[in-house]
């Protein structure tokens, strides 16, 4: 993967919500329980309990999205001999609601800063074309539409859903339809890190490209752990809600300056 660093692409008024929903997410993350020994990695078996608690009572799940159907017994977040306790759910759990919830859970700072990374990098733009409110309302519709899409395609799955990553992927589709032109300077591993400015065209569509074949399982090991479905369907639900304001959207500033010893090249 390539790592997004900075866009050309000023942005005309302050993100305001971008910011908002990059502290509510590290706000959430950093009173999540089990989170202080998520670093060093030497969580405990009480902390991973109650961890386990949580998601299964905040985070989404496919079948209770699409089926309704609901555990009997639950992680309670106690310990019990060498294992988590279970028991009957001492709450009543709305999985529409649990969708707009699963949008601010992540499952450790890898997680987290790479999703608030994408965000914060082309969300201001969008945010500054579509207006404070619209952009707020888009966010979240695309994390709707990545959640249930995601959950059709695995309805009987009750591992939990969580991660802004499907909103974000429909900010990302969004920035490919009304900014294909605009320069994105990467980070490219390469023995080292190499930095090239390259059109975000590119850049998105090797990422949306990527994220297509992950979700069929080919090229990686981990695919049951990773909603790859869920990045293409909100990819794809930010391309069409952003698709009517192409045509009234200016074009970004031409790009000035030295890429490696010489001058850009408008137009590239």
């Amino acid at each position: 993967m390539v790592i997004p660093v900075h866009d050309v692409n000023p942005a005309r008024r302050t993100p305001v919500v971008t910011y908002a929903l990059i502290a509510v997410n590290v706000f959430v993350f950093l009173f999540m329980p089990g989170l202080s020994g998520s670093v060093a990695g030497d969580s405990t078996l009480a902390q991973t309990c109650h961890l386990h608690a949580f998601l299964e009572q905040y985070a989404a799940v496919p079948r209770e999205l699409i089926h309704h159907q609901f555990p009997q017994f639950v992680p309670t977040g106690d310990v019990r001999g060498g294992g988590c306790l279970l028991g009957p759910p001492d709450y009543d759990k709305s999985p529409a609601l649990s969708v707009l919830t699963a949008m601010f859970l992540h499952g450790g700072w890898l997680h987290l800063l790479g999703n608030m990374l994408f965000l914060l990098i082309f969300g201001n733009n969008i945010e500054d074309r579509m207006g404070h409110v619209r952009f707020a309302l888009f966010y979240v519709v695309c994390g709707y539409a990545s959640s249930y899409g995601f959950a059709l395609v695995n309805a009987d799955s009750a591992d939990p859903l969580i991660g802004a990553s499907g909103a974000i992927a429909g900010v990302l589709g969004a920035y490919l339809v009304l900014y294909p032109k605009a320069r994105v300077w990467v980070l490219v591993p390469f023995l080292v890190f190499l930095p090239l400015r390259l059109p975000a065209w590119l850049v998105l569509g090797f990422w949306f490209g990527l994220q297509a074949v992950y979700s069929s399982g080919e090229g990686v090991s981990d695919a049951g752990t990773v909603a790859y479905a869920a990045h293409v369907v909100g990819f794809l639900a930010g391309m069409l809600l952003a698709w009517p304001l192409k045509k009234g959207t200016p074009p970004p500033p031409e790009p000035r300056g030295l890429l490696f010893g010489r001058s850009a090249r408008p137009g590239w």
